[in-house]
């Protein structure tokens, strides 16, 4: 009776074990610098954890679709992407809505990261600047209506309307041409207007730097998440500081509802937006923190959209604003510039 009772036991530990080693945590991200968070952030995380990591990358609105897709059996546990891509899954209710007390690190983000679609299904893990990236020995930016000038014509990208910097350069070309109106209507005539003469509407950023590399395009509107791909090239790349100021936006991290990870996929988050992790990620240039005690290098400072002055000077557009406009903007753009 001794024997059994021990060797139920040590089965029952080997079980314990066997299960802990097991344990996967699929996580979606942003295909950008997948190698270098991997260095950064998930391998780390897995030693720390004991579990294993699966990446899933593509665009935000693509692992939006996943989500929606395996509703009823999620196959992505924690999730990265737009604000307003999130927005759009919490109104369908398909994220977890998170106890921030089970998250140490949430007291240290910036304050609009701490609850940025204010329902707890979201936390900002990364600000973005956007602005126009151009090449400086071959023209001058001063403006977003640059970007329709006679003086770029044929040598201009522009972002497709359903990508995240989409949305954000319809507003600020908007406002550099003095249309009104959250149907951007006039802006997107002015483009269509002008499409034969844009290289591209670019879906990711890294189609754009082969572009610029290959000097077919001289200027275009890019995240700050991207600039590393131009900072570092031999061409003489500048970031435009235009009249109109700078756009940008917030990335967040959601928790898939149900997916049955829930303790794994806290501590991921936690990890992720501890201020360790987080400094980590931006001294490499990787993103830019939404832990208000990351401190960096100037250098690394210089990649990033850093800073609470910078944060707070952003001219973001409402995550709401853009899910209710987007299927207006989306069908004018496909009659006006597409066709």
């Amino acid at each position: 009776m001794k024997f059994f009772l021990c060797s139920a036991v040590s089965l029952s530990f080997l079980a314990s074990a066997v299960i802990a080693q097991d344990r996967t945590l699929t996580i979606s991200v942003y295909s950008f610098g997948k190698d270098a968070m991997d260095e950064a952030v998930f391998s780390p995380f897995e030693e720390v954890c004991g579990c294993d990591v699966v990446i899933e990358t593509g665009r935000s609105v693509e692992r939006m679709a996943k989500i929606e897709a395996n509703a009823a059996d999620p196959v992505i546990d924690v999730a990265v992407m737009s604000a307003q891509d999130a927005l759009s899954l919490a109104r369908q209710d398909l994220l977890s809505p998170m106890e921030f007390a089970k998250i140490s690190s949430h007291a240290d983000l910036y304050e609009s990261a701490q609850d940025p679609l204010g329902n707890q299904t979201a936390l900002g893990y990364g600000f973005y600047a956007t602005s126009i990236v151009y090449r400086s020995d071959l023209v001058q930016i001063d403006s977003w209506a640059d970007l329709l000038s006679d003086d770029l014509k044929g040598r201009v990208a522009l972002p497709n309307i359903t990508g995240t910097q989409g949305p954000l350069t319809l507003e600020m070309i908007s406002k550099a041409l003095g249309h009104e109106g959250a149907d951007y209507a006039a802006t997107i005539d002015a483009i269509g207007a002008q499409a034969d003469e844009i290289v591209t509407f670019y879906n990711r950023s890294s189609e754009l730097a082969q572009l610029m590399m290959q000097e077919e395009v001289i200027a275009a509107p890019v995240g700050r998440f991207a600039w590393s791909r131009f900072s570092g090239a031999d061409l003489p790349f500048a970031w435009a500081e235009p009249a109109e100021g700078q756009t940008g936006g917030m990335n967040v991290i959601v928790m898939t509802k149900d997916n049955g990870n829930e303790d794994l996929s806290y501590q991921f988050i936690d990890y992720w937006l501890s201020t360790k992790v987080q400094t980590r990620v931006a001294e490499a240039g990787l993103d830019s923190p939404a832990n208000s005690k990351v401190i960096v290098s100037d250098e690394a400072a210089a990649r990033l959209t850093y800073g609470a002055d910078l944060i707070n000077s952003l001219k973001m557009l409402d995550p709401a604003a853009i899910i209710d406009n987007r299927e207006a903007w989306v069908d004018r753009w496909n009659e006006k510039v597409v066709n």
